[in-house]
């Protein structure tokens, strides 16, 4: 795996900025894919990792960068949880870890650099030396991924029976008079003019 530096260069090019998330996400997706024995996210291992990320924030722009894992390959999954935790799993073994940042971690930055008065810089500077189990918390975890959640091509394609809409990997819903996408059942996110 590349260095930290390295690692953080490149995500910091992909986020558009350096910040402390950026930091938090290197050094977490660093920390879980050790964990989890993935040494080559890009390469070899690459169809062996799987990452969900709990929150849609800067540290996942470095977690997908570091990992390789995107939406589009269905090898990252976003839980809409608003926690700064990811889950990383190696589907060939089924070893997984759950890593969340400290909240602490933030007061804690003042130890590491007290010289730095603006508490943004602190905890960047912070962040990059706070030893792991300051900066997160580890649970090596279990965890199920549904079939249709998984990477690869799509289990099925069916087609809405309200709107035409073509509904891929069991994400419709089944009524009597037939399969419906989400949204002609829940309701639509926007409004057609």
């Amino acid at each position: 795996m590349e260095s930290f530096e390295d690692l953080l260069e490149e995500s910091t090019a992909i986020h558009g900025h350096i910040c402390a998330g950026q930091v938090i996400g290197v050094r977490m997706s660093m920390l879980g894919l050790q964990a989890i024995d993935i040494s080559e996210p890009k390469g070899k291992d690459r169809k062996s990792l799987y990452v969900l990320v709990e929150i849609d924030r800067c540290a996942t722009d470095a977690i997908q960068s570091v990992t390789g894992c995107t939406l589009g390959k269905r090898s990252l999954k976003w839980l809409d949880y608003g926690i700064m935790a990811a889950t990383f799993v190696n589907l060939a073994t089924g070893k997984a870890v759950r890593i969340t940042a400290r909240e602490e971690a933030r007061e804690l930055s003042r130890k590491y650099c007290p010289e730095i008065t603006d508490k943004y810089k602190q905890q960047l500077a912070a962040y990059r030396m706070m030893p792991e189990d300051e900066l997160f918390k580890v649970q090596n975890i279990r965890i199920s991924i549904p079939e249709q959640d998984l990477p690869g091509r799509p289990g099925r394609r069916i087609q809405c029976a309200k709107c035409g809409d073509w509904v891929q990997d069991f994400r419709d819903i089944e009524k009597e008079e037939g399969p419906f996408c989400r949204p002609c059942i829940d309701g639509r996110y926007y409004e057609v003019i």
